[in-house]
């Protein structure tokens, strides 16, 4: 029976390993990243489309994202880029991946925590644990990452 080779990767020292299963979830989390930050793209692009039922699921972020104009449609644009990046890195094992995952991570810790704190929107602090872990899983798996 042959082994699915999307589930191997090679370690930096050569050795044929699989891949951990909280690198693939954490991949996922950052493709399902790139697809709604894709369909908030879309939806910001074109309004009025069937896909506008959507924002129901957030309503206020359809707000927010109205009173940014067409800043939000290139920060839109930026999150889906890095999310599909730092998943399709992931999933490789390549040090890129790592890098723009970690990044991103601590960039949504941040942004929670001021969130959380300065603005008072307690929402966000279930952000702040799940950023964190994640950090903290992809640290100690540094090593699996390579150029």
């Amino acid at each position: 029976m042959a082994s699915n080779p999307a589930s191997f990767s090679r370690h930096s020292k050569g050795i044929r390993q699989a891949r951990p299963i909280g690198v693939s979830l954490i991949s996922l989390f950052f493709l399902f990243g790139a697809v709604a930050s894709d369909l908030s793209l879309l939806m910001l692009l074109r309004p009025g489309t069937p896909l506008d039922v959507l924002w129901h699921l957030n309503p206020r972020a359809r707000e927010s994202f109205s009173a940014m104009g067409s800043t939000a449609i290139f920060l839109m644009f930026v999150v889906c880029a890095f999310c599909a990046i730092a998943a399709a890195g992931l999933w490789r094992w390549k040090a890129w991946g790592y890098w723009t995952a970690i990044c991103m991570l601590s960039v949504n810790l941040l942004g929670d925590t001021i969130s959380a704190f300065l603005l008072r929107d307690s929402r966000t602090l279930i952000g702040l644990p799940i950023a964190g872990l994640m950090i903290g899983y992809l640290l100690r798996r540094r090593n699996l990452f390579t150029r």
